[in-house]
């Protein structure tokens, strides 16, 4: 039998960083986001050779381990191992052996979640390989904790949630640790408008997130008010920003975007750099209306907001950098697993 499964990546629009604790344990957060069709991918294969085999087609990686319940952390495709080993743990399952084989459409640090994308979707099809009770919040739940307590990778918890749901979405983190997510049903013509209104370009450089969401935390908890303040206006944007996209107001929504990325880069030093300053300097010069980095920052995905008749020149002068133009859809649905039968 083989098992698949895929789960979708997303564009944070609004309120990143306000799910991150300290900050979300003390003061709650919201976030504004919204899932695309682009992609992580699992495929698990039940084989006879009291192996575990694990690939990362897109890494290049493979590595094997004798069949236990117990595979080792060893920084090899932790997040595969961080699946199978808390499955196996929570649910008191006997482990097969198996071939595990992922790759996704986008990098790690490309800052559209592609690694809490990963683990919901390898968790999907474990889901799906033994019929395991679990609906989006617990599937979403059980993600967050695989990546941020039991592999201890500093981050958020919007991530999970979107890929586990689907679609745009606003997302409440109270301060007792529960999350609230209520999909937006957003007019088909303003999802159509939306998408020929943004540019999403890939400046090509990957990034880790967590010597930022590091700083941020650590602002929060030594109670820089420059910091707290902007990530106060950063929750509110959220809320603002649902507003206008409900309204179909895209330069409302333009205004929003671009003042949340002026504050955003008051939460750590390293969120900007001279190379994304040259790429926002470019798009703007043709007609770019605002920008924001997608994720913690420092490079990855920049979504830029313009007027659509304009569109095409600052995709013609965003193709001169060294980065590149990505096209996408906005997508509906969130992660799901399907059974193949020999």
């Amino acid at each position: 039998m083989i098992i698949r499964s895929k789960a979708p990546l997303r564009l944070g629009f609004a309120g990143g960083g306000s799910d991150v604790s300290p900050y979300s344990d003390l003061y709650g957060g919201l976030i504004l986001n919204a899932t695309i069709n682009l992609y992580a991918y699992c495929t698990i294969e039940e084989t006879g050779d009291d192996m575990v085999s694990l690939t990362a087609t897109d890494l290049g990686v493979s590595v094997s381990y004798p069949l236990s319940q117990d595979l080792p952390v060893d920084g090899t495709l932790d997040l595969h191992k961080g699946v199978f080993n808390r499955v196996v743990r929570d649910f008191g399952i006997t482990p097969r052996s198996c071939r595990i084989s992922t790759y996704s459409d986008a990098p790690a640090g490309s800052g559209l979640g592609s690694s809490s994308t990963m683990v919901v979707c390898i968790l999907k099809a474990f889901v799906e390989w033994y019929n395991l009770p679990m609906g989006d919040y617990e599937i979403a739940r059980l993600a967050y904790q695989i990546e941020r307590e039991d592999l201890a990778l500093s981050g958020g918890k919007q991530d999970q949630y979107a890929a586990a749901f689907g679609g745009f979405n606003f997302m409440e983190f109270l301060t007792d640790g529960n999350v609230i997510v209520n999909p937006l049903r957003v007019k088909r013509w303003i999802v159509d408008e939306l998408e020929s209104s943004i540019v999403l370009y890939y400046t090509g450089a990957s990034r880790s997130s967590a010597a930022i969401i590091e700083e941020q935390k650590k602002n929060t908890s030594s109670g820089n008010g420059q910091a707290i303040e902007a990530m106060h206006r950063i929750k509110q944007s959220a809320r603002d920003m649902k507003r206008v996209l409900l309204e179909g107001n895209m330069d409302g929504f333009a205004r929003i975007l671009g003042q949340a990325w002026e504050d955003k880069k008051k939460m750590a030093s390293a969120i900007n750099n001279p190379m994304i300053q040259e790429v926002f300097d470019i798009a703007f010069a043709a007609g770019a209306k605002a920008g924001k980095v997608s994720g913690a920052g420092g490079g990855g995905f920049i979504i830029f907001m313009t007027d659509p008749a304009r569109r095409r020149l600052v995709i013609n002068a965003l193709e001169n950098m060294p980065g590149r133009v990505v096209g996408f859809q906005f997508s509906e649905g969130g992660t799901h697993g399907w059974k193949i039968y020999d």
